[in-house]
């Protein structure tokens, strides 16, 4: 659907819609905490909505010029690119279309494809990256920061206002990386971003160890606590323009016609595989490594940083 000059910015508003979803949520469960008793009942209730608009949404959406023109309706696909590009002129684009299709036609089964010595870099890059995404903590901090501030002392409703502070930094640098992923190419941004959140998360594992040690109690002073807030945003920040989107865009980007099918929903497993894996572990870790996770988690970053920098080229 998206014009080629403007694909890296419109996949990210995927990843932007996510975000905003993600704040929008914080905002319900932090205006609904003192509805006793049946608060949680209207928190889970509103969910429904945005399923609802997603479903209205659907049957208004248009099949996309890629998908009618592989199911032999190449009228019907001119009809709707000349739509979506406002002009009749759009031959150019549908010839490169037509010649995709006929490219992807000439796979038998893409899945073993993408299992040939060839396309080994690709299937690693769409394996790794969002290994990642994943396991650098960001989904951890945004599902458990209420928990994560009451360690460091904070009260229910002040940790559930901070955590929509880093919900608001969320979105904001998500827009930010909307604005300047065509201008400065993803591989800049992978590596900026990783050096960000590897120093950030340093520096809160650090800031948390001084002042609850390794027994995980004590007391932290409000300059110390805010310190950590302020630490977690910038990490949130560095993630959200980097990579939090790019951990969709690469991926999608890198993959040959022949496998990109197949290396887009490989890319999907993972992370959703990963997101499940450190959801479910990050509460022990927490609990058993105290601040160290937070060295843990930075630790990852580096490995994603080096990474991005050796490994990665540039698809801009």
């Amino acid at each position: 659907m998206a014009p080629y000059n403007l694909r890296g910015a419109l996949n990210i508003l995927f990843q932007l819609a996510v975000t905003i979803g993600i704040f929008v949520a914080q905002l319900i469960n932090y205006g609904t905490q003192n509805l006793q008793p049946w608060g949680w009942r209207l928190s889970l209730a509103l969910a429904g909505i945005p399923g609802l608009l997603l479903f209205v949404g659907a049957l208004c959406l248009p099949d996309t010029p890629n998908s009618l023109i592989e199911r032999g309706k190449l009228e019907r696909g001119e009809k709707v690119l000349q739509r979506i590009r406002g002009t009749d002129d759009v031959k150019i684009e549908l010839d490169d279309i037509v010649y995709a299709v006929n490219v992807s036609r000439t796979v038998v089964n893409p899945w073993a494809t993408i299992f040939r010595r060839r396309y080994w870099p690709q299937l690693i890059i769409s394996i790794l990256i969002p290994t990642f995404q994943q396991w650098v903590g960001n989904e951890t901090i945004i599902l458990y920061a209420p928990q994560l501030f009451q360690t460091t002392g904070a009260g229910a409703d002040a940790a559930l206002l901070n955590t929509l502070t880093i919900g608001a930094v969320n979105v904001a640098s998500t827009v930010v990386a909307i604005l300047v992923v065509d201008r400065f190419g993803r591989k800049f941004l992978l590596i900026e971003g990783g050096i960000q959140l590897v120093i950030f998360e340093f520096i809160v594992g650090a800031l948390i160890a001084s002042s609850l040690g390794s027994s995980g109690s004590g007391y932290t002073s409000p300059s110390v606590a805010q310190a950590i807030i302020v630490c977690v945003c910038i990490y949130i920040a560095g993630f959200a323009w980097s990579w939090g989107p790019l951990g969709w865009l690469v991926p999608s980007e890198i993959q040959p016609l022949e496998t990109r099918a197949s290396g887009t929903a490989i890319n999907t497993f993972v992370n959703h595989l990963m997101t499940f894996a450190v959801g479910q572990t990050f509460l022990t870790m927490l609990c058993t490594m105290k601040f160290g996770v937070f060295f843990f988690f930075g630790g990852i970053g580096i490995m994603a940083t080096l990474f991005a920098i050796f490994f990665i080229p540039d698809t801009k």
